[in-house]
């Protein structure tokens, strides 16, 4: 330990030759504190065989019909034990536990291929949280509308090419505000100092305070203490201790994803953002929880108040430009609407947009009732990449005048 604490500072002597500008680290309490995950189960504490019980029975009953060729059910648990300590006194003990999981089925048939996913695409849904979240997610109960949905895709429509009003469903809002409003805010980006692996931002310093991001019912904020978020801890990587701040608040940006370093460039103090995934890693501005508030009203009311319209659910692809400005994502589904119900569903559907643009179209967004806030475990960054654990809190949005399918 004496050897390689010696080598830090012989490192660090060598580097301050190079120095062009002084760095000034802001202001923080040293605190001495330990802080864990609440968590009733502890998943490593459960018997292999049941967790496997479970996965064998989920991929069993996805594949009972003939056309579903592929079927994929996993769990995953993480614990981390982790100490902080500086020189300026602080003394932080961490201990940090997630769960999650979820399944997919593949049908094919009629030379396509179509997937439907619980609880989410890609890496399901996790939480600061233990075993107790595997179970309320009921794997079983949601097999069979899984299976059948993935099936009547084939037979499917293709979602058509126009202008029109979506409702976008809770879990691809949380990628939305991920790829459209969480990594844009981190002002490493915006200072150029973090570009080379996924691009800079749009959100230049000027629009601090004055960019009409959204419509006024957008509000949006990162928040490192909502209960159960995969971003959600006692203190950053930096010793500060995690917090609630606003991005936008009423449709106007209003605050970057800040650090120790970056937060006094803007005359402000750090908002807790600095994490690494490793202990030989140095950190970064990340997200936390990057949450979209909820507003008013349920699913089904938000439905039967839409003429005419499409439902989207459930990411598929996402592709976003190095500014973060110009994005399309496909989703698993949709369904057209039409006088306030749902009807056929729709296979490949897409839509784009503008990222200022696109959110001040927003003009509705569920109640408490309908929000969530989904765990994201694979968020990367950085040169060697970092692999940060994030979650966004969201509820169904309805937008309107959006171009949906392919464009010819």
């Amino acid at each position: 330990m004496k050897r390689i604490a010696n080598l830090a500072i012989e490192v660090a002597n060598a580097s301050a030759t190079t120095i062009r500008e002084k760095v000034h680290l802001g202001e923080v309490e040293p605190y001495v504190d330990y802080y864990a995950t609440p968590c009733q189960e502890d998943p490593f504490e459960i018997p292999l065989d049941e967790k496997l019980d479970i996965l064998i029975r989920t991929t069993e009953a996805l594949g009972t019909h003939k056309s579903i060729r592929a079927t994929e059910a996993f769990m995953t648990f993480w614990r981390t034990h982790k100490f902080f300590l500086s020189t300026e006194g602080a003394f932080i003990e961490q201990d940090i536990m997630e769960s999650g999981g979820g399944f997919s089925a593949t049908a094919v048939g009629n030379s396509d291929a179509q997937r439907r996913s619980y609880p989410n695409s890609l890496r399901g849904d996790y939480s600061t949280a233990g075993y107790e979240f595997i179970r309320e997610m009921q794997f079983l109960s949601h097999t069979e509308r899984v299976r059948d949905e993935a099936v009547a895709l084939l037979k499917a429509p293709p979602c058509p090419s126009l202008e029109a009003t979506i409702i976008i469903d809770s879990s691809q809002m949380a990628l939305q505000v991920h790829e459209s409003c969480g990594h844009p805010t981190e002002l490493d980006r915006v200072l150029g100092t973090e570009i080379s692996l996924a691009g800079g931002s749009f959100l230049t310093l000027e629009k601090l305070g004055n960019l009409k991001y959204g419509s006024p019912i957008v509000n949006i904020v990162q928040d490192a203490t909502a209960p159960g978020g995969l971003g959600t801890f006692g203190y950053d990587d930096e010793g500060v201790k995690a917090q609630r701040t606003d991005i936008i608040r009423n449709g106007i940006f209003t605050g970057y994803l800040t650090s120790r370093e970056t937060a006094p460039i803007i005359n402000g103090k750090s908002n807790g953002c600095m994490r690494a995934d490793g202990y030989n890693r140095i950190p970064l501005i990340r997200m936390t929880n990057i949450n979209l508030e909820p507003g008013e009203g349920t699913l089904r009311d938000l439905i039967a108040d839409t003429k005419k319209g499409y439902y989207f659910d459930i990411n598929k692809s996402w592709s976003i430009d190095d500014k973060r400005l110009n994005f399309q994502f496909g989703v698993e589904a949709a369904w057209e609407i039409t006088d306030g119900k749902l009807r056929r569903m729709l296979k490949n559907p897409i839509y784009t947009g503008i990222t200022p643009d696109f959110w001040n179209k927003c003009d509705a967004i569920c109640g408490k009732a309908e929000w969530h806030i989904w765990g994201i475990p694979g968020c990367g960054k950085g040169q060697p990449m970092q692999t940060a654990h994030v979650a966004h809190g969201a509820s169904p949005a309805r937008f309107n005048g959006v171009k949906i399918g392919v464009s010819k």
